[in-house]
């Protein structure tokens, strides 16, 4: 059930476990993910994220899927779209040698791709089941960049959840960190 108030975006979403492997992601539609990732906040403006986007078909994808975890490439396979999500933790181009807010930032980034996502009718389900170290090895990415995440996109074939356990506000709110005594 959808609380009051809260968009149908966001309340409607959820990570499916299959997706509908006949369904493609396009140029176009690629493009405006991206563009809504653009958008997001960060620190200083620094926009310290990168994707690679892989499709079934490309060679890119086939460096990225052997990579995948067991657990992650049952489902993940099918979705017309992965994409590996970097951010820039470290910098050789300025006075500023380390951000330590560029996972938030591209936290940010990624959740405005998906719920853009969300809007052009695709699911999304972002994970981190696969092996960091051999794809770090493979893609190679720049100095002061490193793999955080993937994002599986594309159409879900399951029906979204009827019930979903979410903490309620008053436990959001409640203390994880000390109060005076």
């Amino acid at each position: 059930m959808r609380p009051g108030g809260v968009h149908p975006l966001l309340a409607g979403r959820f990570s499916p476990y299959t997706f509908d492997p006949s369904a493609g992601v396009d140029d176009r539609t690629l493009d405006l993910l991206l563009e809504a990732a653009r958008w997001a906040p960060s620190a200083g403006n620094s926009q310290p994220w990168g994707f690679l986007p892989v499709r079934p078909g490309e060679p890119e994808y086939e460096r990225v899927v052997p990579r995948l975890a067991a657990s992650s490439a049952r489902w993940a396979m099918d979705a017309s779209l992965l994409i590996v999500t970097f951010t820039r933790r470290y910098s050789d181009s300025s006075e500023t040698l380390y951000s330590e807010f560029a996972d938030y930032d591209l936290g940010q980034a990624v959740a405005h791709l998906t719920i853009q996502a969300q809007a052009m009718g695709l699911s999304s389900h972002q994970f981190r089941a696969f092996d960091l170290e051999a794809l770090t090895k493979e893609l190679d990415p720049d100095p002061g960049w490193a793999i955080v995440s993937m994002i599986a996109l594309g159409k879900s074939s399951d029906a979204p959840p009827a019930v979903r356990a979410r903490r309620s506000t008053a436990e959001l709110r409640s203390a994880p960190w000390s109060t005076p005594s």
